[in-house]
């Protein structure tokens, strides 16, 4: 007697995203650790210099965080109003910010008491910045205008008024110390150069201006507004290079990678999208809870800090592969493992005497039915909610197993009201799947031809029906408007192929004509 034979399950291809090494190197982070702040986190910056701080302003306070700390190392609190755009100097000693009391304020590092406090705009400063040289500040207020400033003189230097709006973003040249790049909610772009008393550059980006960064070359600039990032070219006079829209909501900030290579954008719909600088297409995605004020990248990429709306501060750090080496040894199997597969896979010699020992086949409920001819049992096990929403495969697989057998009929007759909604709710939910639509066919034409004489009987089991009819209308219709498509192609791709041209006397000579053969038996044309 033949042993039974399990139901085989196919295995269907997975569906997934490809797997690429932007995709391999951005998700190489561990899990984020999550801080809460005070406030809203308007604005991160990392020190240039070891062991690399970086300094979160929120609310009335700026946070000074270590690389790997999950407590501020140092606070500086003496703001009356909200403080905005805290910024490190280029040897990591100064920082400086601006509140909402228009009063930009100078801090050391070591210290706690502002070192300097300049007063000049009469509105809130959102744009903080060391020139190249370490001696001057730049500044840009709601008030319109930004002004440059000396350090050590605590003295205005020069002011600037050509913006009709807020001033809210703002870069300093790293390579020129008299440059500097300003945007504003008059949706423009202004270059400045502190020998000249006005803007020597102005760019239309077309939105509110919210985020500005330069490449390292500056020979390239990013600005993000409204839902737009555009990519600009000083050399060729502020020539638009590139407009992106990936974003549905604003986008807030803008950072680059280490090697400069990958552009980050984030934005009030809660996502960071990464960008190749090649060719500027999306190549990684990262989500978060809440929407996104604040970004920056660690030196060599070796932690992302993000700040939100909802006062959380969120950072991940980059896992290494000493680490993983050590997580992967901690996770050694169990004795027990060993001794399950012990001898598995040992080999017999050839004097060896081998008993073999039965294995048991341990059946699934639906096979275990099926071996007793319980074909309904074995259907309704197999529409299990369970199994039917997480592995519809199976439930498939057992119905083109009743239909091989020849039972498939017997199996859908004398269902209740109850099950019979189930079946129909199982063919709706997948008739139309490619993989599964060729087995799924049968059952429901059987089902229509079992319970036509009780249609009517229910306003559940009607309204499922109509459901199926119109969905079965909507995927014939769509069938047909493809196969239109593709007789449109064919016919674009047999006109687009060249024909070669062959000399007519070949054919003469291929129908085996001599071409005065060829010639004499044409008739001629006579007008009459």
């Amino acid at each position: 007697m033949a042993s039974f034979k399990p139901t085989k399950v196919p295995v269907y291809p997975k569906l997934g995203e490809k797997v690429t090494q932007d995709t391999l190197y951005w998700k190489n982070y561990k899990a984020p650790v999550q801080i809460k702040e005070f406030g809203a986190v308007s604005n991160i910056d990392f020190s240039p210099v070891a062991p690399h701080n970086f300094a979160v302003t929120a609310f009335t306070r700026i946070h000074i965080y270590g690389p790997f700390s999950q407590e501020p190392v140092k606070t500086f609190t003496r703001f009356k109003d909200t403080a905005y755009c805290g910024r490190f100097r280029s040897d990591g000693q100064l920082l400086v910010a601006g509140c909402e009391d228009s009063v930009v304020r100078l801090f050391d590092i070591s210290g706690k008491v502002a070192l300097r406090m300049f007063k000049g705009h009469t509105k809130a400063v959102h744009v903080t910045d060391f020139t190249s040289d370490r001696y001057q500040i730049l500044t840009g207020s709601d008030d319109y205008t930004c002004r440059l400033w000396d350090i050590p003189n605590a003295a205005e230097l020069n002011t600037y008024q050509e913006h009709t709006d807020y001033i809210r973003c703002g870069v300093t040249s790293k390579l020129n110390r008299d440059l500097f790049i300003t945007g504003s909610y008059d949706h423009t772009l202004k270059v400045f150069d502190a020998r000249v008393d006005k803007s020597v550059m102005t760019m239309e980006h077309g939105q509110p201006v919210e985020s500005l960064l330069l490449y390292p070359s500056e020979g390239l600039l990013v600005s993000a507004g409204g839902r737009y990032i555009k990519v600009w070219d000083l050399l060729k006079g502020g020539q638009p290079l590139v407009s992106l829209k990936n974003h549905h909501k604003t986008v807030t900030c803008l950072a680059l990678s280490n090697n400069g290579q990958r552009l980050l954008s984030a934005s009030l719909d809660r996502h960071v999208k990464v960008y190749n600088t090649t060719n500027y297409k999306v190549v990684h995605n990262f989500d978060y809870a809440a929407a996104i004020l604040s970004l920056a990248l660690g030196p060599d990429d070796e932690s992302i800090v993000v700040g939100m709306t909802n006062s959380i501060l969120s950072i991940k750090h980059r896992k290494h592969t000493e680490e993983s080496k050590e997580i992967m040894s901690q996770q050694r199997r169990r004795p027990s493992y060993r001794v399950f597969v012990k001898g598995k896979n040992y080999v017999p010699k050839q004097d060896d005497y081998l008993v073999s020992k039965p294995v048991k086949e341990h059946l699934a409920k639906y096979d275990r039915q099926l071996k007793k001819f319980n074909v309904s049992k074995a259907l309704d096990t197999a529409l299990a909610t369970w199994l039917r929403r997480r592995q519809p495969e199976v439930t498939v697989a057992v119905i083109k197993e009743l239909d091989r057998r020849g039972t498939l009929k017997n199996a859908l007759a004398g269902r209740d009201e109850e099950q019979l909604s189930r079946l129909l709710h199982f063919l709706i939910g997948n008739v139309v799947d490619t993989r599964f639509a060729p087995i799924l066919v049968t059952p429901a034409e059987m089902i229509l031809d079992i319970y036509k004489s009780v249609i009517g009987q229910s306003a559940l089991i009607d309204r499922q029906l109509l459901r199926l009819q119109n969905l079965l209308e909507t995927e014939i219709n769509l069938e047909r408007e493809l196969l239109e498509v593709l007789g449109m192609l064919d016919t674009m791709f047999a006109t687009s192929i060249t024909r070669k041209e062959v000399p007519y006397s070949d054919i003469r000579r291929s129908n085996g004509l001599a071409q005065g053969e060829a010639s004499s038996s044409k008739p001629e044309l006579q007008i009459t």
